[in-house]
């Protein structure tokens, strides 16, 4: 009898690699697979899914304490948030520019400059800046990050359809990679795609955030956008190929499975070991739907998601 033929599939596609860091920095690469995640027997993966930590430019007051109480006094400084970060296992630092939201500070360039410039500074990890979701705010303090960390091949988001102009202009000038955030679309994340690069950015310098929903708050949606964007990469459609960040703790955090312990059933069980399932569950599932970056909050979800990550990574 003849051996077993395994049946493969034969993709004629491949996801954009991209480059984070560099110039002194230390680099990661993400992207590059000519399979689905992690089916090793199909394709090759040359760079694994890694695990980004969210730093703040201000001490966070929304927090549950069982969330403030992992990272204790670092909370205060984000230079100081972000050296705890790289103890707790961080791939890259994710800055969110949240003092720059009009409701929460109002900050500006200047400010921006200096906690770019802070975070820079304290680690070598590779840096992606987020800015406060607020399009002529995101404009202000991206354009700063950009102009400080100049060569240093950071990421910059969100770049939405409302200013991808100048997001993408500051990307080119400044030798940096666009964070291309769009609703949980796939047309519209290729259309945005399609504008950055018609403009000038080239193809491996562009990361696509397709929004993320949480364990129970959408993330079968969320999942079948980003394996139906991996699946068109893999077959060959150029402008959706490009490696996708999945912005999990902001989302997680903010629901009421993570967030509160009073008015909820006995049978959702402890609340520390229930939200950080919450975050881990929700990374794990992601990172099997196409993620190549999981951004997290609570030092045990980094230690469980990477965990996975490195098992999942064994060729069998």
């Amino acid at each position: 009898m003849p051996p077993l033929e395994i049946p493969r599939e034969k993709w004629i596609g491949r996801v954009n690699e991209v480059t984070l860091g560099g110039n002194g920095r230390r680099e990661i690469k993400i992207g590059g697979e000519s399979t689905l995640p992690f089916l090793h027997f199909d394709g090759s993966i040359p760079n694994r899914p890694v695990v980004a930590i969210e730093v703040q430019d201000r001490e966070p007051l929304d927090w549950p304490p069982h969330l403030v109480s992992a990272w204790g006094e670092a909370l205060r400084h984000p230079q100081t948030w972000a050296k705890k970060a790289v103890e707790f296992g961080a791939d890259i630092i994710v800055l969110r520019l949240r003092s720059a939201h009009p409701e929460e500070g109002d900050t500006g360039a200047s400010e921006a400059r200096e906690s770019v410039d802070r975070v820079l500074s304290a680690v070598d990890l590779p840096i992606i800046v987020l800015g406060p979701e607020v399009t002529e705010k995101d404009n202000e303090v991206l354009v700063a990050a950009a102009e400080v960390a100049r060569g240093q091949r950071i990421g910059l988001g969100n770049c939405v359809e409302k200013n991808y102009r100048t997001i993408a202009a500051s990307c080119m000038a400044n030798g940096h990679i666009a964070i291309a955030s769009t609703p949980i679309e796939i047309n519209i994340a290729k259309q945005l795609n399609i504008l950055l690069c018609d403009i000038g950015l080239k193809p491996d310098t562009i990361i696509m955030d397709p929004t993320t929903g949480a364990l129970g708050y959408g993330i079968e949606y969320t999942c079948s956008v980003m394996e139906r964007l991996r699946l068109a990469a893999l077959g060959g459609e150029s402008m959706t190929a490009m490696p996708m960040l999945s912005d999990v703790g902001n989302e997680v955090w903010r629901q009421k499975e993570a967030r509160f312990t009073e008015g909820v059933p006995p049978s959702w069980g402890d609340h520390l070991e229930r939200s950080i399932i919450w975050e881990e569950m929700t990374a794990t599932t992601l990172l099997g739907a196409g993620a190549d970056i999981v951004v997290l909050r609570h030092p045990r979800s980094v230690e469980i998601v990477k965990g996975t990550i490195e098992k999942l990574m064994v060729r069998v």
